[in-house]
């Protein structure tokens, strides 16, 4: 049966294709919506490059008919744009029509006096509790089907047999030419364990060229100054250390070591071996696009509070390096060797042969996301960190943000590899504190 869809304000900021992305259905915008949408429209940031864009596609549609009476879209659904109804106060609803919310509610609820099939489509969950309250079904936009537990977590066990397990660890090399078929990813790391025996088990990693399971690349003198402490560490330093891998996505709580093992990782393969010529970190000021007028300060001091967490990594990492002794992360910079900046103005920019890390990528919306990892250009490796329990961003969750996004569509690629970090390493403190508070 036919459905007709109610899309708020918040989601076409979110995602100006939204309106192409409801199947065979009915999308109703309503007019305040396109009123909304105009004030965002010369705003320097994701919602006014959001706003801009879908008022092209629309003005696009425009051209086919009248958008009152539906015009087809590509996908087999109707747009339609409505002026906003009114419903009569029966004395029970009260709802307050001066405010936005209410005009987009008020007109999901009269549309739906005449059709059963009304959906009200709201990233705001209080907007989506008064339609509760009104007896409208409201959905938020995005994916609604999966919780973050059960996303692609970057490993899994593999079992085989004590001889196979044996034979493994003698040619370092295990087949599985099926890999397709177990559902195993390219770059997916395996915990090799023998069947009935988890406590006898190797590391590995599957290679999609090779077919079969590879060991973890490992440095006896750690890096810079660092050394794993559980497996999923290894997993990371594997993915951060490998040149075949060219995007990195790791996820976990504070306090698990993401952002300290991406820097560190950075410094080695930058300043200690030379593969790249800059190390640049970075994390989105949020909300993305800020100006940095409003603090007080040249633009070293301006971008100092949030820039803070990396340099205490740096700290930490320049007092434990053996490198430490002939330079100083300051040094660095001043040799261009290490560049630290927020990502307000990294649209435009073409980035070679750099080793980039985005720390926070939780708080980036999936259309961010996808224009900073298209910024990349020959030889350049990005690392994008994140704790997903951990969003700043008033439209954004664990499963529909940037970082989450990027992984899912990302993970079947060869040169791509993600792990989840789920033991904090940080102090029993720390560790404690994500657990219990």
């Amino acid at each position: 049966m036919e459905k007709t869809f109610v899309l708020d304000t918040n989601v076409i900021l979110y995602d100006p294709m939204a309106i192409q992305k409801f199947g065979e259905n009915k999308v109703v915008i309503p007019l305040i919506v396109i009123e909304e949408i105009d004030k965002f429209k010369k705003d320097q940031n994701e919602n006014g490059r959001n706003a801009r864009h879908f008022s092209r596609i629309v003005d696009e549609f425009r051209k086919e008919g009248s958008l009152t009476n539906g015009v087809d879209l590509p996908n087999g659904g109707t747009l339609y744009l409505i002026v906003d109804e009114r419903v009569e106060d029966d004395g029970n609803r009260l709802i307050d029509l001066n405010k936005n919310d209410n005009l987009i509610l008020a007109s999901a609820l009269s549309l739906s006096e005449k059709n059963d099939n009304i959906i009200l489509v709201t990233k705001d969950i209080n907007l989506r509790l008064k339609a509760d309250v009104l007896g409208i079904t409201a959905e938020d936009y995005g994916k609604k089907d999966v919780t973050f537990d059960e996303l692609y977590p970057g490993h899994s066990v593999f079992e085989v047999e004590a001889s196979e397990l044996a034979d493994y660890e003698k040619n370092r090399f295990f087949p599985i030419p099926n890999a397709h078929d177990l559902e195993i990813y390219p770059n997916q790391y395996l915990i090799v364990c023998e069947k009935g025996n988890d406590r006898h088990r190797a590391l590995g990693r599957y290679h999609a060229g090779k077919k079969g399971i590879v060991p973890l690349i490992t440095m006896r003198e750690g890096v810079w100054g660092i050394y794993p402490k559980n497996m999923e560490q290894q997993f990371a330093l594997d993915a951060l250390l490998n040149d075949e891998i060219k995007f990195v996505s790791l996820v976990g709580k504070a306090g698990t070591g993401k952002t300290l093992l991406a820097i560190a990782a950075g410094l080695e393969m930058t300043i200690g071996q030379e593969k790249y010529n800059r190390l640049l970190v970075s994390r989105p000021i949020q909300p993305m696009g800020r100006d940095l007028g409003y603090l007080p300060g040249d633009v070293n001091e301006k971008l100092g509070p949030w820039m803070q967490p990396i340099f205490d990594n740096m700290d930490f990492l320049f007092g434990q390096s053996r490198h430490s002794q002939s330079a100083s992360y300051e040094d660095l910079i001043n040799n261009g060797l290490l560049h630290i900046e927020p990502l307000t103005y990294i649209r435009g920019r073409s980035i070679p042969g750099q080793y980039l890390i985005v720390d926070e990528a939780q708080n980036l919306s999936p259309h961010e996301v996808k224009t900073i990892i298209t910024r990349a250009g020959e030889g350049t490796k990005i690392v994008l960190t994140g704790d997903c329990h951990q969003i700043d961003n008033p439209y954004l969750d664990e499963v529909n943000n940037g970082l989450v996004y990027a992984l899912d569509r990302l993970k079947t690629e060869d040169i791509v590899a993600h792990t989840t970090l789920k033991m904090g390493e940080r102090s029993a403190l720390s560790e404690a504190a994500s657990k219990l508070l």
